[in-house]
């Protein structure tokens, strides 16, 4: 698809989205796997189940449910994604990125991404949580590569700083406030499915990266694009090929962002009421 079929289909998207009872959002959120109970905090919830949104591709990965729920958080109107698409299940990273348009088409400003992440920086332990601060593009490709629609957003949108500063400020002002630490990163996205290994990974370290995922950075480009402006969380669920002594498996992701999970909702709750106007 190119980019003037993606803004025709995000139109459409839209149009269904808005047909349901609910107000249009200003926040979204994306939830990473095992995170799908931060939609816990939404009130008055609907919930729209992905196969009943045009163009949306259903999720296959453990963990994702496949549902937009609309609603508020401390009085604030809301999506919460629960489950995203990925390269590696074999979509474009446009494709992946669909949702961020649609969104942006039903006047959200501001993106809140989470993921389960492995941790590569020795000062990271399972559990830990990262705000996000910078991103390294490793998937081998770019959401805008391709025709550019200007209905988007520009040709060569500016990246210096994907992950909004003052956002970031008041996500450790409400986890301090929450006795919660947040630890700053770098946020690495690789292609998967399968796990690094050991020498990727000292690659990775030595480029600078603190977490390592397969998701959230074609979201952030894409968001960028259109003017959003995007906090990112990344939840340590494991360490990283050569940092821990033990095999990784997507099980451990899931337990562990179910253990965190409460810890990451409570910010991001706290967050999105600061944003009432």
């Amino acid at each position: 698809m190119t980019g003037l079929d993606h803004f025709s289909m995000a139109e459409e998207a839209a149009a269904i989205i808005r047909t349901h009872d609910a107000p249009d959002p200003s926040v979204a959120c994306v939830l990473g796997s095992g995170l799908a109970g931060l939609a816990d905090a939404v009130t008055d919830p609907m919930l729209i189940p992905y196969e009943e949104i045009p163009h949306f591709p259903r999720p296959t990965v453990a963990g994702h449910h496949g549902n937009m729920i609309l609603g508020r958080v401390g009085g604030v109107p809301v999506a919460f994604l629960q489950g995203r698409f990925h390269y590696y299940e074999g979509h474009t990273l446009e494709t992946a990125a669909f949702p961020v348009r649609v969104l942006a088409r039903l006047g959200v400003e501001v993106l809140i991404l989470t993921a389960a992440t492995g941790g590569i920086a020795p000062h990271l332990a399972p559990g830990d949580l990262v705000l996000v601060t910078d991103h390294l593009n490793l998937l081998g490709a770019n959401p805008l590569r391709g025709p550019n629609n200007e209905r988007f957003g520009p040709r060569f949108p500016d990246m210096s700083t994907v992950y909004d500063v003052e956002l970031r400020a008041i996500a450790e002002e409400e986890a301090a406030g929450l006795g919660h630490s947040l630890k700053p990163g770098v946020y690495a996205a690789l292609s998967g499915p399968s796990y690094e290994t050991p020498a990727e990974i000292r690659m990775l370290r030595t480029l600078g990266a603190d977490v390592v995922g397969m998701s959230t950075v074609p979201e952030a480009i894409v968001a960028r694009h259109m003017g959003l402006r995007v906090l990112a969380f990344a939840l340590v669920t494991n360490a990283a090929a050569g940092v821990g002594q033990t095999p990784i498996s997507h099980a451990e992701v899931l337990e562990r962002g179910a253990e965190a999970g409460g810890r990451l909702g409570r910010i991001i709750e706290r967050v999105i009421g600061r944003l009432r106007q």
